[in-house]
């Protein structure tokens, strides 16, 4: 049975592969660029992963030789690969793509030839030849003339490692990696499987925050020797004199009980034939090692590397043509299809093939009761525009993320707010979740307890600061409907942003569960932006306890991440207008449409927006508010698409923040945002393709997709002449989901 379902799977990817080549080459899988976001600090990888799989596996070229431009242990470093680094020191497996802090990214994986040694300040080497593609990467070691490429299931990988003739070496570093945690174990279990553990944690600044992941690695040959390395500490005076091995790589040859360690390692040793290839296997698991062999066994049996590679590109061939795109240029086509693979990584799922998983914040061990349990939870970042995607697109994926935020409460206490691998981090500010689950619910989604996330959300919203992880200034925030600034740089006044974009999402979920007085609680609340204006500056100002503005007030003081008083990574240009649920309220403190347009404009023409930071990313869409200033919003995303967003390493303009920034630039590509997290609205702008058709869940949606056109008399229009709905005319450039939905069809004319 196994052997005649691998047969159909490669016979149905060779009728995919034909269509491709018919198309010249346009099955959305291979319009991809892993390479797009892997510089100029967009922090994603090229490594393999499967579509929200938990693993993944990347090359490691952060670390180890002055060849490279950026070193992980030189400088504040958050991923495992550099595009223009050179210097590689093997794979790591379990990875971040898109973050801003350094976390796991170990369990580094390494082939050698000629002596063994196991420095990787030596063993590392430069190399050539990369190719990356969804599921799969390769590179040629030049130091060793050894060809290596890797691919991944959704909780396993393996490596191919083509040898020349000789002694040949495969290395497991378990000392190293981007985690700030040390500690490891590893055991021999036959000649060709060790299992283990390495601690993890520590991810921005939370030093509680951590957790182990357990391993099972096999290889396809016996080795010659085999045996474990481990860093001995350095020893002086007498003892010093009779260990050989002080301070030095101690290596363990006739050893082979388990070992601990803040610097070990496993070394095996081959004789090699010409291009004879050795298979390396690492299944994972953040409950046991037992665990992590199931998931090992039960996703890798009776396979070998070509099949697995092949599922993973089905898989992500499927999930890319959700969203079909018609015309524009091939590399717009390729931005396009690279943003939404990168949209597709995280979160990850988190149970193992037998369901269980790590509860939140403890020590006990779960089993999934239904659909996927799913962990990294970046909510400051996502609850922009990522889920607001996924609902829509992937509604099941979503369910069963909206369950495990539930979950989290239910074992911990608390929603999450940035969750890694169940610790929560507390990362970033606000109250995140309201507005990600609010979105769904009032969109459609069903299929969880909107009950008991409403309990969570109302816990938060109204249990004081000291008991309050998720709100620790919540006093201040209830008394006086804001936060003052009570040191220089205490983020007061973004703190402040964030629970009113909270609140007003949690005042229309009450709404819609017919809890008046909570809705018109929470409504009130999502108002107090209004302290903050300053009308000398006509922008928001930070508040001192006394309720006086602070001075002296530079509105640019916090450019380039610099610190700015009341302000978190950013300024007041960069968060007056972020305050997308009063839109129009906002505007009458200014003076009006003329004086809000006025400023807004002023933002991008001095250069004031920040398009690598969340605060602002939704400023472009605002012009859409105002009659006759609708155009301004068409003008400037397809500006930013062009300057920012480019099919190169530097082709994401910042962190991709686990797929915030790819995920704006698909949503402006097809031609509507979500510009008010927790309002079930977009947006409208002009696409960047002719024809765009998003394949949709029926049983969810009633329909089985949604088609955007566009009519353009060339190549340069960008602005909307004419909107139609359903074949029929739509004079406003903000619609809501449903009406999208019910509409099925939306085509612009540009002019």
């Amino acid at each position: 049975m196994k052997r005649n379902f691998l047969l159909g799977l490669l016979l149905s990817l060779s009728f995919l592969s034909l269509k491709a080549a018919d198309k010249g080459g346009e099955e959305p899988v291979d319009l991809v660029n892993p390479f797009i976001g892997t510089s100029n600090f967009g922090t994603t990888n090229p490594g393999a992963v499967c579509p929200n799989g938990l693993m993944s596996v990347v090359p490691f070229n952060v670390m180890g030789s002055d060849l490279n431009k950026y070193d992980k242990d030189a400088r504040w470093w958050s991923t495992p690969y550099e595009y223009h680094n050179v210097f590689f020191t093997g794979y790591s497996h379990v990875n971040l793509s898109g973050v801003g802090c350094p976390e796991v990214g170990s369990l580094l994986l390494m082939p050698t030839t000629g002596k063994l040694n196991v420095d990787y300040k030596e063993y590392g080497s430069t190399y050539e030849k990369e190719v990356a593609h969804p599921g799969y990467y390769s590179n040629y070691l030049k130091k060793y003339n050894v060809k290596t490429e890797v691919t991944a299931t959704p909780r396993s990988s393996v490596a191919r490692f083509t040898f020349p003739k000789g002694e040949s070496h495969i290395l497991l570093n378990l000392g190293e990696g981007l985690t700030n945690e040390s500690g490891a174990m590893v055991k021999k279990v036959s000649d060709t499987e060790y299992e283990g553990m390495k601690l993890q944690g520590t991810f921005c600044y939370n030093p509680q925050a951590v957790f182990p992941i357990y391993f099972v690695m096999r290889v396809s040959k016996k080795p010659t020797e085999a045996g474990y390395w481990k860093k001995q500490r350095p020893m002086t005076g007498v003892e010093s004199e009779w260990d050989v091995d002080n301070g030095k790589f101690k290596l363990y040859k006739t050893y082979h009980k388990e070992l601990s360690g803040d610097d070990i390692g496993v070394w095996m040793n081959f004789n090699t034939e010409a291009d004879e290839q050795v298979e390396v296997q690492m299944g994972v698991s953040f409950v046991s090692m037992a665990n992590a062999r199931e998931n090992l066994d039960a996703e890798q049996r009776g396979k070998n590397f070509d099949a697995i590679y092949a599922e993973a590109r089905a898989k992500w061939n499927d999930d890319l043509s959700r969203i079909l795109v018609e015309g524009g240029t091939k590399t717009e086509r390729t931005i396009f299809y690279t943003a939404l693979y990168h949209t597709l990584i995280h979160p990850n799922i988190l149970q193992d093939v037998n369901g269980q998983y790590p509860a939140m914040e403890g020590d006990e061990i779960r089993t999934v009761k239904e659909g996927n349990r799913y962990t990294v939870f970046s909510l400051w970042d996502t609850y922009r525009n990522v889920h607001q995607l996924l609902t829509l697109v992937y509604p099941n994926r979503q369910r069963d993320m909206i369950r495990s935020m539930i979950g989290m409460y239910e074992e911990h206490g608390w929603m999450p707010k940035w969750e890694l691998f169940s610790r929560e981090t507390y990362t970033m500010e606000g109250d995140p979740a309201i507005p990600v689950i609010t979105d769904s619910w009032l969109k459609g989604l069903r299929g969880y307890d909107i009950n008991k996330a409403y309990e969570a959300f109302r816990k938060s919203a109204l249990t004081k600061g000291s008991e309050n992880p998720l709100r620790p200034d919540n006093d201040e925030y209830m008394e006086k409907g804001y936060v003052a600034l009570h040191e220089q740089f205490d983020n007061s006044v973004s703190h402040a942003l964030e629970y009113y974009i909270a609140d007003n999402a949690l005042s229309r979920l009450a709404a819609a569960l017919g809890k008046k007085d909570d809705a018109r609680l929470f409504h009130n609340r999502a108002l107090g932006y209004r302290h903050y204006f300053s009308k000398e500056f006509g922008l928001l100002r930070p508040l001192m306890p006394d309720g006086t503005f602070y001075k002296p007030f530079d509105p640019k003081q916090g450019e380039n991440f610099e610190p700015s008083p009341g302000f978190h990574e950013g300024n007041a240009w960069n968060y007056t207008f972020y305050v997308p649920h009063d839109v129009m309220g906002l505007a009458k403190l200014m003076g009006g449409q003329k004086n809000f347009v006025n400023k807004l404009q002023s933002v991008f023409d001095k250069g004031y927006y920040d398009p690598a930071n969340e605060p602002d990313i939704a400023y472009p869409h605002l012009f859409s508010y105002f009659k006759g200033d609708e155009w301004r919003t068409q003008v400037q995303t397809r500006r930013l698409l062009k300057e920012y967003f480019k099919n190169a390493p530097e082709g994401i303009p910042g962190n991709d923040d686990t797929g915030t920034m790819s995920a704006w630039a698909v949503f402006n590509m097809i031609g509507f945002y979500p510009d008010c997290p927790g309002d079930p609205s977009y947006t409208l702008t002009s696409p960047v393709f002719d024809k765009v058709t998003i394949r949709l869940d029926k049983a969810q949606w009633g329909r089985d997709n949604l088609v955007i056109e566009t009519v353009r008399p060339n190549d340069e229009a960008v602005i909307i002449k004419k909107i139609e709905l359903g074949g029929k005319p739509l004079n406003r450039y903000r619609i809501t989901n449903d009406e999208l939905l019910k509409g099925g069809t939306l085509k612009f004319y540009l002019k």
